[in-house]
């Protein structure tokens, strides 16, 4: 959208390495069906590609164009990206005695998450390679994404999300003129219905992890992150987990960053954040191991966290421990308080999952496990829906 040169060079298996050819349509590693990474010529790019060529560009994710998947940027399906906004938490730091806290706010982006940064990069990309039929599983606003961005690009999408789906979302999808199947069951179940009928319908499964490209639209909130901090990145970042994308894509965004020499070796501690009632990462984080059990009757008002196994679990674990970071796990009762709490203190309207980061920062705090000298970034990855108390962003 914003420069015509693209650096893209191939697809990589996140787990054995195996290279995978970008240029037709991919879904997991044929080798080991763990998900796959866009690579890109970052020698190149640090040569051609400078900090004051941004000051140019639009207040928009497309504005990272050189770190970005697609080849022609006549291909870009947008619906008004915008730079969402770090947000100083004046009075809510205050009350916990933190010096520097902020929250960044995904709420104003199309469709009202962050969903729109991973499904507008897979809906360009699917463009760019022919494809016009796409299918999701979904818990809520990743589902309302593909939906936008499918009838913006004139492609076809197949929405299968649960019956307890917030209806915001199942009414935005079906106006949007997706078609909505519910689900009885959890976001895996619905999952799997699309891997068992994608094959027949001709669909391309855009299931999180699952495809290269989400996860390129994810990191470019690490890119803002950094833009914003002035390429000095904060001391954490906590962020609601459900199938961790976000936390993935920023960790991958910020090795590219350092590999084009815009930034340091310093990272944020990853802090990863889910609820009780839905705690893969958080229970495998304690036990140590590489990877997570799928979760038994998973259960939290916090739709976007009811993600009993994430397909990049491991990658979520690595930036975890990468990052000398924490996994912590809330209550139900204490996401909805904290969201009361950021409300009132900030006048931010979250989504349960925002209140979910808000809940754990409390907690940590509490436990001594973030100092308060520290910088503390806080991800509130979509608005408050006001059809139902308990409306929620999907993750």
């Amino acid at each position: 959208m914003e420069n015509p040169v693209n650096y893209l060079t191939h697809l990589e298996c996140s787990k054995c390495a195996r290279t995978h050819s970008h240029e037709r349509p991919q879904n997991l590693c044929t080798s080991c069906a763990k998900p796959l990474f866009a690579r890109y010529d970052l020698e190149k790019v640090a040569k051609a590609w400078s900090k004051s060529a941004l000051l140019e560009r639009t207040a928009s994710f497309w504005r990272y164009s050189e770190l970005l998947p697609l080849n022609d940027p006549a291909h870009t399906v947008s619906l008004g990206e915008v730079i969402t906004p770090l947000i100083r938490a004046r009075r809510l730091g205050d009350s916990l005695g933190l010096q520097a806290l902020w929250v960044k706010d995904e709420s104003p982006l199309p469709g009202g998450s962050f969903k729109a940064r991973g499904l507008a990069m897979a809906v360009s990309k699917a463009k760019e390679l022919g494809l016009t039929k796409l299918a999701i599983p979904s818990a809520g606003n990743a589902a309302t994404a593909l939906s936008i961005y499918a009838a913006a690009a004139g492609m076809e999408a197949n929405i299968f999300m649960p019956k307890d789906t917030p209806a915001f979302n199942q009414k935005t999808c079906r106006l949007a003129g997706a078609s909505v199947t519910l689900v009885d069951g959890l976001i895996t179940d619905a999952g799997k219905i699309v891997a068992e009928r994608k094959e027949e319908e001709n669909w391309f499964d855009v299931s999180t992890l699952k495809e290269p490209y989400r996860v390129e639209g994810k990191k470019t909130m690490g890119l803002e992150l950094a833009e914003q901090f002035d390429w000095e990145l904060p001391d954490a970042i906590i962020y609601p987990t459900g199938g961790g994308t976000g936390i993935v894509g920023m960790w991958k965004g910020f090795q590219e960053l350092e590999e084009i020499g815009w930034i340091d070796a310093k990272r944020p501690r990853m802090i990863s954040v889910q609820a009780a009632g839905c705690a893969p990462i958080v229970k495998a984080w304690e036990a140590r191991n590489t990877e997570a059990e799928p979760w038994v009757d998973a259960h939290t008002v916090a739709a976007g966290l009811r993600v009993p196994q994430a397909v990049g679990d491991f990658l979520i674990l690595d930036a975890i421990r990468g990052s000398d970071g924490i996994a912590a796990s809330v209550t139900d009762e204490e996401i909805l308080i904290a969201r009361e709490i950021l409300g009132t203190k900030e006048g931010i309207l979250a989504c349960p999952e925002g209140g979910a980061t808000v809940a754990g920062l409390i907690k940590l705090v509490e436990a001594g496990q973030i100092d308060k000298s520290e910088r503390v970034v806080l991800f509130n990855t979509g608005g408050y829906q006001v059809e139902s108390l308990d409306q929620t962003c999907a993750r």
